[in-house]
């Protein structure tokens, strides 16, 4: 499924000199100011949003180079809609709050869908240079659509599912040793998360009560 793959995006948005970005610097910068997902949620649906608004255009007018352009603009949506699809199951998987994020999601990827069946149905005289994003960007969108519409409880499953059955084929692949010390690093991690937060400097202990 696209989700799986779809994780890689998440770290696709640094300089690159192999790859065009798929998000502009500013775009960058304002989901380096939100950790929150769901607010980061919010923000992708903007930049999908700003992206359709810009095919909507170019589809309008005909002019030298359009198809190109189309295309990639296409390209950047169909990214950012599977970033959207990462982010989720990451805070799934984290078991973040997702409220207003999965509701922007669902009402924007209903509309944008919309929008690319009936660029679709219009068949364009370029629509050749550009079908297949296109197709992409159609199967992307109501895939990530569904998925936004599923139960969170029922989806958070499933993500935790792929994850184990991912870490399971990995550590099929390691030396026994290999995989001991990395469960033994899993679980110093744990008991780390665990420990109650302390505002002692390091190596300072706590003073004897008179």
């Amino acid at each position: 499924m696209r989700r799986w793959l779809a994780f890689v995006l998440l770290f696709s948005a640094a300089p690159s000199v192999a790859q065009r970005d798929f998000l502009t610097a500013a775009e960058i910068d304002q989901l380096r100011e939100i950790q929150e997902p769901d607010a980061r949620l919010q923000l992708y649906v903007g930049f999908a949003n700003q992206r359709m608004a810009q095919i909507q255009q170019l589809v309008a007018k005909e002019k030298t180079g359009r198809s190109r352009m189309i295309h990639e603009v296409l390209d950047e949506y169909t990214k950012i809609i599977d970033a959207i699809d990462a982010v989720t199951d990451d805070a799934l998987r984290r078991r973040a709050p997702l409220d207003a994020g999965i509701k922007a999601v669902v009402e924007g990827e209903k509309r944008m869908l919309s929008s690319l069946e009936k660029i679709a149905e219009s068949r364009p005289k370029d629509l050749e240079a550009y079908k297949f994003m296109l197709e992409q960007a159609i199967l992307a969108t109501r895939d990530s659509m569904e998925l936004a519409e599923q139960d969170l409880e029922t989806r958070a499953a499933d993500v935790d599912a792929q994850a184990a059955k991912e870490k399971k084929e990995r550590e099929a692949l390691m030396r026994p040793e290999e995989v001991q010390a990395k469960r033994d690093s899993e679980q110093k991690e744990q008991e780390q998360k665990k420990k109650v937060p302390t505002l002692r400097r390091p190596g300072e202990t706590a003073k004897e009560k008179p």
